[in-house]
């Protein structure tokens, strides 16, 4: 072929002619399934920014250094030095309502969470059920191409809903976040947190010197580095909602020793210093001015020398746990600077879900607010070492409470006052905020977070997600505030009501219910309809010190009118009922409700309590058949709660022994004489409350194979709660009963299913 070139090349054409046309029959016949996968997934607008929401919990205006408060939080000042800071941002003074009102964009009763869960009742805005139509910030960014993940804090999932069982579509997971780590009810120790994972209780790292806050930081900074290598061209959306610093106040303690005697001038001393740091910071009007502290609260020189010191320490862990959060923050800004992610997210850092909290009362308390124990100056004496640790449960004293709100009036629960719905905020966008370091001063609620995120993505508000059609956002975008420090303010009215106390904004005037009783106060319910009212001038009176409602009373008639329509116009009519008929847990459908008899298996994991039956305020009785194998069988049969309140059975050195802790009552313990050697035994446990009322002593008998039962007395039973750790079975959860209790201490022999009869 050499010898004709010509011949050559003409077959060399030919051939690759027939190439080229086999190629193309082939691509033509390739079948479906060896093309490539084209998998339709929402994509974000170009260049929109990744979210990150931080809430913090109980924590008053004047509290953090950035907002002039004795708190040092430097990662909170440099977010604020790279964006705005907002003096006159509002929550909803409670926990539930104003989580469910950041999240969903509307009102607190427009989408049923007038209250916080644990108080939820059968009345239109009360009831505590989140509506399909009121889809949440972490569904609506899911649908607009986002990764979302929750860490921290829940409280907006209904109790009943909140068992291994479900449903699900209130859990975080179903509210449109991809990921969920956190606790799901309204506290939780930070030592021995009850955890859940997405839809999975878990337990926390047993590691020495644990703490959840740091625990939550780890989370998200190796969920969102994992995002950025996985999907680097993929924003993501993370909300933050950490304990601190709602009780139990605690944290590390060279943390505490940091703070060690930054207190012991006292609450006014400390009120008055944050007023003239607030002035000078340019954090409140020059002609602002300083309420006056409330007759209920007593002064710091009226208190002996234990009294202030128990008091200051109190103060100097809250300040410990508010500071060690701030180090955690700094760590999470340090990773997105690492990642490349910083300069395009957007920060919205709200300090406080509402005012601090003044549920501690007069002298605080060391074993927290929601059992109502009192305790004696010598027993919080005594506690003083415990403070901060996982043997303390502390808030403390409404003075602080007071002080950490400077400069208004009340605190966390008053809705009607500025001390329990003002809160900081900063917002930080360094691609986009042109002038950072400024302050805004136009009124925002915290219905605003949800359209300024969407605002500032390039997205609308969906009509209809998941085939449900949605109710129109109540807020308002503030991402008008970011290039004009002077605009006029776009959210114009706005009504507040929380346990009563109730409000109306208008234009710079705040139409106020005056309390006919705080927080701590166990004073008999007064009608609404005899709560006078006040009126306050905002724009000329920035800390709403002056009662002007003499001088305009057709105005104040006027502003009540507003707070009716909106009621109207929100679906909620107001209970004019006192806190204690709505925590009936049998109004609520609780799946034990209406059971008198139940089997629990041994199981790893533990139960939360609202997937067990009450016990507490009546009688009950329990039975275990149980397997000892070897001399050395030991363990927990079951176990509710811990320290400070809590209850278990175990089997201790070869006896049965029921233990209960009701501080600050000594521990009780019951202990069987009979040593159980090898071999099957059954072992009966019954009490007998002295009656129904919350927190009534009780009668424990505990017996073993039918012998006759050994007997004692309890002075007290746990009232209200067993501390929201759950319930183990085989094994202790959350925190241990008794310091002699070798955490998660499981019984090593063999079990049979415990059996709980409610006569």
């Amino acid at each position: 072929m050499a010898r004709h070139p010509r011949r050559l090349a003409a077959s060399l054409c030919v051939l690759a002619q027939a190439l080229r046309l086999t190629g193309a029959a082939i691509a033509q016949t390739v079948p479906p399934a060896l093309m490539p996968i084209v998998a339709p997934a929402p994509v974000a607008p170009a260049g929109a920014p990744n979210v990150l929401i931080v809430l913090n919990d109980d924590v008053g205006f004047g509290a953090a250094g950035t907002f002039g408060g004795p708190i040092p939080t430097p990662a909170y000042d440099a977010l604020a030095a790279q964006g705005l800071r907002y003096n006159r941002f509002h929550t909803t003074a409670m926990c539930s309502p104003t989580r469910a009102a950041l999240l969903t964009g509307r009102n607190p009763h427009h989408v049923n969470m007038g209250t916080i869960t644990n108080l939820s009742v059968n009345a239109p805005g009360y009831t505590g059920i989140l509506p399909k139509s009121a889809a949440s910030i972490g569904r609506v960014l899911q649908l607009a191409g986002y990764s979302t993940a929750w860490f921290g804090k829940n409280h907006i999932t209904p109790e009943w809903e909140s068992t291994p069982v479900g449903p699900f579509d209130r859990w975080p997971t179903g509210l449109g976040f991809d990921y969920y780590y956190g606790f799901m009810n309204g506290a939780t120790s930070q030592w021995t947190p009850a955890l859940t994972e997405n839809t999975i209780s878990v337990d926390p790292p047993r590691q020495p010197g644990y703490i959840l806050d740091r625990d939550l930081a780890d989370h998200l900074i190796g969920w969102m580095r994992q995002h950025v290598s996985i999907a680097p061209t993929k924003p993501f959306f993370a909300y933050l909602a950490p304990g601190s610093a709602h009780e139990p106040h605690q944290a590390p303690p060279e943390w505490i020793a940091r703070f060690k005697g930054r207190f012991d001038q006292g609450w006014d001393k400390v009120r008055e210093e944050t007023f003239a740091r607030q002035k000078r910071m340019g954090i409140i009007p020059e002609d602002a001015v300083l309420t006056p502290r409330p007759a209920e609260i007593p002064a710091w020189d009226s208190l002996n020398a234990r009294q202030k010191a128990v008091a200051a320490r109190l103060m100097e862990v809250h300040a410990a746990q508010r500071a060690y959060f701030d180090a955690q923050f700094a760590r999470i800004v340090a990773a997105l600077k690492e990642t490349g992610q910083w300069d395009n997210t957007l920060v919205l850092y709200i300090d406080g879900d509402n005012g601090a909290s003044a549920e501690g009362g007069r002298e605080g308390s060391v074993l927290g607010a929601l059992n109502g124990p009192h305790t004696t100056l010598a027993y919080d004496w005594g506690k003083m070492g415990d403070l901060g640790g996982p043997w303390s449960a502390e808030n403390y004293p409404a003075g602080w409470a007071w002080a950490m709100d400077t400069p208004f009036q009340y605190f966390k629960q008053v809705a009607s006052h500025l001390g329990g719905i003002r809160d900081g905020l900063v917002i930080s966008w360094p691609k986009r905020i042109a002038r950072p370091g400024e302050m805004r001063h136009q009124f925002g609620y915290v219905t605003d977070i949800a359209p300024t995120i969407y605002e500032a993505i390039g997205i609308t508000a969906p009509e209809t997600v998941d085939g449900v059609a949605q109710m129109k956002l109540d807020g308002q975008s503030l991402l008008y505030t970011l290039d004009h420090a002077d605009a006029p303010e776009r959210h114009r009215s706005q009504y507040f009501e929380m346990l009563g106390n109730r409000a109306f904004y208008r234009d710079g005037w705040l139409a106020s219910s005056l309390p006919p009783k705080l927080p701590w106060e166990a004073k008999p319910w007064t009608p609404l309809a005899q709560w006078p009212w006040a009126l306050y001038d905002l724009n000329h009176d920035y800390s709403q010190s002056r009662d002007v409602a003499a001088q305009n009373p057709a105005l104040l008639a006027d502003m009540r009118q507003g707070f009716d329509a909106a009621m109207h116009e929100n679906g909620f009519g107001l209970l004019d009922m006192p806190i204690g008929p709505r925590t009936r847990d049998d109004r609520r459908p609780y799946w034990a409700n209406g059971r008198t008899h139940f089997t629990y298996w041994r199981q790893e994991r533990p139960l939360s309590d609202e997937a067990f039956p009450n016990i507490r305020n009546r009688n009950w009785s329990l039975n275990v058949p149980i397997t000892i194998n070897g001399q050395q069988d030991n363990g927990t049969l079951i176990s509710q709660g811990g320290f400070p309140f809590g209850w278990g059975l175990y089997i201790i050195r070869g006896r049965a022994t029921f233990l209960y802790r009701c501080e600050p009552q000594p521990l009780g313990r019951l202990t069987h004489p009979a040593i159980l050697g090898k071999g099957a035994h059954k072992i009966d446990l019954r009490v007998v409350a002295d009656g129904a009322a919350p927190g009534a002593g009780a009668k424990v008998m505990l017996s073993v194979d039918d012998a006759k039962p050994v007997e004692m007395h309890l002075p007290a039973t746990a009232p209200n709660y067993f501390g929201q750790e759950g319930v183990g079975i085989g094994r202790n959860t959350g925190t241990a009963i008794s310091r002699d209790i070798p955490m998660p201490f499981r019984f090593s022999g063999e079990m049979g299913p415990v059996i709980i009869d409610l006569p």
